[in-house]
């Protein structure tokens, strides 16, 4: 099956963070930097350690007059600290949540639609896009400290794609500030925020990377992000390495990681290795044993929470982004990844996924078909859970 090629353009310069160690000093540095504009878009703000220091450089550009926007998840984001909410309304950070999830919260299925991208604009010359929450490496707003740092990556880029990540952000800011229109029946408001908005950048020609923002909404962009993971695995030749976090693929993913291994390309899954969520865990291992049975080399990381979703192929073709390839990435959620081709940025992200695969533990196929009947039970209720909640929204033919 032939899948819609995504359009690449030349023209950009990117930079790839690994962690909010490499992450939070560029985003600090770009913040602290801008004149007119910081949009920031994310499911998790958490003010432990590092976190706070993003908050600081929020305050300090909407304190000399930035325009600075922040929106993040009403599930992923606590509320507001106190303290916080009196320094930032002070400064003048507009901050805004993304469908609050009121009383029934997941019980009611019109809230699984979330906003899980992260995204970044800074004066409508640079973004940042990846899968990194505003939230420190050695910290997990569920679990507490950590042993070690999370494994998570990001890009920074400069180039045509970052009109595409201001046109996206805009959609959504006027998509919000539409209904806070006509429930404050604010005359003249949609005015200012159109003035307020400073102009897209021309198009650079001296640079090389060619580079794409590819979304998943549901709208105009319902399976973009996995039409090119399915079109780049199908037109593999030699390797393919995903890291992800949360890996639940449907029957179109499986069969083109299968393929891809029959036929000879070297497949290399790494995964996540310890316990955070119930569902997402236990819910990926059913598909294990076709995949191992087709060849596939799956290694699960343990050092700390695995959260990247990122993917090299034949050492040129790269994703950086949000979307963790499971339904509730690929159906229901906003996501924002960029899909590069560009050698020297594959190789990048190639050696370190290599490195974080020596860190993890290869699952053979004999220790597969061993694990014990506690395991699988609960392998067979979470993912009896997760066919329920996609039947619940009508998607009953992913798997």
């Amino acid at each position: 099956m032939a899948h819609r090629s995504i359009p690449l353009r030349a023209g950009h310069t990117l930079h790839l963070l690994e962690g909010s160690r490499e992450y939070f000093p560029a985003l600090i540095a770009a913040i602290d930097a801008a004149r007119q504009e910081v949009w920031l878009e994310t499911y998790i703000f958490d003010f432990t350690a590092s976190g706070a220091d993003v908050a600081y450089a929020l305050e300090r550009a909407a304190r000399r007059g930035v325009n600075v926007r922040v929106v993040v998840d009403g599930f992923g984001t606590a509320e507001l600290p106190p303290a916080w909410k009196l320094r930032l309304t002070a400064a003048g950070v507009d901050w805004r949540v993304f469908a609050p999830p009121g009383r029934l919260g997941v019980l009611w299925p019109g809230n699984w639609r979330r906003l899980h991208r992260k995204l970044v604009l800074i004066d409508a010359q640079l973004a940042f896009c990846g899968g990194i929450n505003i939230v420190d490496d050695l910290h997990d707003p569920n679990h507490g400290a950590l042993d070690a740092p999370r494994l998570d990556f990001s890009v920074q880029v400069t180039g045509p794609l970052v009109r595409d990540v201001r046109d996206t952000m805009l959609r959504l800011w006027q998509r919000r500030t539409f209904r806070e229109l006509r429930h404050d029946m604010l005359a003249g408001s949609l005015v200012t925020v159109r003035r307020r908005a400073a102009p897209p950048p021309e198009e650079p020609a001296s640079e090389s990377a060619r580079a794409a923002l590819v979304l998943r909404d549901n709208f105009r962009f319902r399976a973009d992000i996995e039409r090119a993971y399915l079109r780049a695995i199908g037109r593999a030749r030699e390797e393919v390495i995903i890291g992800n976090a949360y890996f639940v693929p449907g029957h179109r993913m499986r069969r083109a990681l299968e393929l891809a291994a029959r036929r000879g390309v070297k497949v290399v899954l790494l995964l996540q290795g310890r316990y955070e969520y119930f569902m997402q865990f236990y819910a990926t291992r059913p598909v294990y044993g076709s995949l191992l049975r087709a060849g596939v080399s799956i290694h699960e990381y343990a050092p700390s929470f695995l959260h990247a979703k990122v993917a090299v192929i034949d050492g040129r073709w790269a994703t950086v982004g949000s979307s963790n390839l499971d339904p509730l990435s690929l159906l229901l959620a906003r996501e924002a990844n960029v899909v590069i081709e560009d050698e020297a940025f594959a190789q990048a992200l190639r050696a370190r996924l290599l490195q974080a695969v020596q860190e993890g533990q290869g699952m053979a196929a004999d220790q597969y078909a061993q694990r014990p009947l506690r395991q699988r039970v609960l392998e067979r209720i979470a993912q009896a859970l997760m066919r329920l909640a996609l039947a619940v929204q009508g998607k009953r033919t992913y798997w």
